[in-house]
């Protein structure tokens, strides 16, 4: 599966919105953006990155407790790093809600 710099993109927000709503784990997204952007395996991903497979699977599996420096280390390839998230929905509603009123009224 080939996928444009359009393609990429989109599918990187759909998946950090997913991962805001609570519909998925940081595993999740980083396993997805592993196999639909790269389409690399979990030993290929390891080495790019400089990780263990075993660090990146417990990553993906959401086992383990790696620090921070791990986890932007795994995902700064797609230019994510770890942040605050907002535990009650409500306010990660609001904040999905005004960023695309705010990104509509930017066109």
């Amino acid at each position: 599966m080939s996928l444009n710099t359009d393609q990429r993109q989109a599918l990187l927000i759909e998946l950090l919105r997913q991962h805001l709503q609570g519909k998925l784990t940081q595993g999740e997204v980083l396993q997805q953006l592993r196999k639909q952007v790269l389409g690399f395996t979990q030993t290929r991903y390891a080495e790019l990155v400089g990780v263990s497979r075993r660090t990146l699977t417990d990553i993906e599996q959401n086992k383990g407790s790696q620090t921070q420096s791990v986890i932007n280390k795994v995902f700064k390839p797609f230019g994510i790093q770890t942040g605050l998230i907002p535990t009650q929905s409500n306010i990660t509603n609001y904040l999905l809600h005004e960023n695309s009123e705010t990104a509509a009224t930017d066109h």
